[in-house]
């Protein structure tokens, strides 16, 4: 994701350097994405551990992506201001000693507090280092290459977090999702030291101080209803208050956006049908990938009575083809356009939910593991395109922009699909044993969630007709984030 204009001088590094700054950039990137999803396998484990039920382990999850949603842009302004390698590593030594305080929680509370705060920390990193990979890249065919490695990295980490978790809580215990950041973060800081050059914008972008506080607000508030409604009632005063609070939010969002000579989001690209759809979509596919993950991990260890292992190791489907498709995705988007990869995205996506749709504590090993390939080779193929239509037909200066409001909405799906999915199961007790009444009718009330799922898909097919049907690729600005 990139926040200003993506024009660089020529780099005086060497080409090994440069793929160098790539795969340091790569690892943080990797780092970031698997944080986003390595903690949905451990949530039955951490409700074990600290005695909490399922919508306070929801927001250990959105606690994270609330907060990096509403920080991306912001982030990438103050790299261009300070200097990108300075935030960088600053966002790096954030996260680590988040990922430390996490991992020592004595509480909820200081879990909830502490995934913020690495929020805080993924948020400098995203946006950050991809400006620096563009930076270091001035040569467009290299860029458009380095990115679509960027792309594959994305889409492989988070589709590795669930078999990562898994693999750790197993051998080590659920703190060791935590524990696990330390040497990447202390590795990744120590190549930055040493391969990667500091750069700034061109012209920084002045800071927006009362849209990100508008931003965050709306984002707190409806991700915060979304987990808590079943439990004041939706119709509740407490609710109704939220719900005025949050359209006063939105609608002084608005007005000081508009009102602003450089603000926070350019509300005007809202305008364009494609980067409308463009970032729906977006929205969409985080939200059938979250949803799957976290229902996933509650419907194989609470009704069918699997480790964190086994469930973690159901995903791999997922992760081929997410890991496989992402990469041709951008192929076929500089090829055909992005109008053939979404659909494939889509029809996948919702056959995908479609499988899972009558799930019961029978239903068979091999379906299920057939809808996660569905839906990894879904997600694998959305990404690329739905950057391409957001920024099709942009100059440099704003595709930057489009690029960052739809690395937004990625992180608001992840965030809303947490909340949903966590809705619909709010009644699981994470210490019921598999095989009890409330774990065997778990399995029926995620069945409206696959249902979501399935409609993210299809949604899809509708982001496909908006689409050019062979748009040129435009390197500066396809992010795959």
């Amino acid at each position: 994701m990139l926040t200003t204009s993506l024009a660089a001088p020529p780099s005086p590094l060497s080409a090994r350097r440069r793929w160098t700054v790539l795969a340091v950039c790569a690892l943080s990137m990797f780092l970031v994405g698997v944080d986003t999803t390595i903690v949905n396998v451990g949530l039955p484990e951490i409700g074990r551990g600290l005695d909490v039920g399922t919508r306070g382990l929801e927001w250990v999850v959105d606690a994270y992506t609330v907060v990096m949603a509403s920080l991306l842009v912001v982030s990438g302004s103050l790299a261009d201001r300070f200097g990108r390698r300075r935030v960088f590593q600053c966002g790096l030594l954030v996260f680590g000693l988040a990922s430390l305080a996490c991992a020592l929680a004595p509480s909820l509370g200081v879990l909830v507090a502490a995934r913020a705060v690495q929020g805080i920390g993924a948020s400098m990193l995203s946006p950050v280092a991809l400006a620096i990979v563009v930076n270091a890249m001035p040569d467009p065919t290299e860029r458009a290459r380095a990115i679509g490695v960027w792309a594959s990295v994305f889409g492989l980490s988070m589709a590795a977090g669930p078999v990562t978790g898994g693999v750790l809580i197993a051998a080590f215990g659920w703190r060791s999702v935590f524990w696990i950041n330390a040497p990447v973060v202390v590795a990744a800081l120590l190549l930055v030291a040493v391969f990667v050059p500091e750069s700034r914008g061109e012209r920084a972008r002045r800071l927006d101080l009362p849209g990100q506080v508008l931003l965050t607000v709306v984002l707190c508030l409806t991700v915060g209803i979304l987990i808590e409604g079943p439990r004041i009632g939706w119709t509740s005063p407490a609710a109704l208050a939220v719900y005025a609070l949050t359209a006063a939010a939105t609608a002084g969002f608005v007005l000081v956006e508009l009102r602003r000579g450089e603000p926070l989001m350019d509300l005007g690209l809202f305008r364009r049908p494609p980067f409308l759809t463009a970032a729906l979509g977006a929205t969409a596919v985080f939200v059938a990938l979250n949803v799957t993950l976290l229902l996933n991990t509650f419907y194989l260890q609470h009704t069918r009575g699997w480790t964190p292992l086994a469930t973690g190791a159901a995903t791999l489907p997922m992760a081929l083809g997410a890991t496989v498709c992402a990469p041709w995705s951008g192929t076929l988007v500089g090829r055909l356009g992005p109008r053939r990869p979404l659909i494939l995205a889509g029809g996948s996506t919702a056959a995908g939910g479609l499988c899972l749709v009558n799930l019961d504590r029978n239903t068979s090993v091999s379906l299920i593991l057939l809808a996660f390939l569905l839906i990894g080779i879904g997600f694998g193929f959305a990404n690329a395109p739905l950057t391409n239509t957001a920024v099709s037909g942009l100059p440099p200066s704003r595709a930057g922009v489009a690029g960052a409001i739809t690395s937004t909405a990625r992180q608001v799906g992840a965030a809303v699909g947490i909340a949903v999915a966590g809705g619909l199961i709010a009644g699981t007790d994470p210490v019921e044993p598999a095989g009890s009444a409330g774990s065997v009718g778990l399995a029926a009330e995620t069945r409206p969630g696959w249902l979501l799922v399935s409609a993210c898909g299809l949604f899809l097919l509708v982001v496909a007709r908006t689409a050019a049907p062979h748009s040129p690729k435009t390197p500066q600005a396809v992010s795959g984030r």
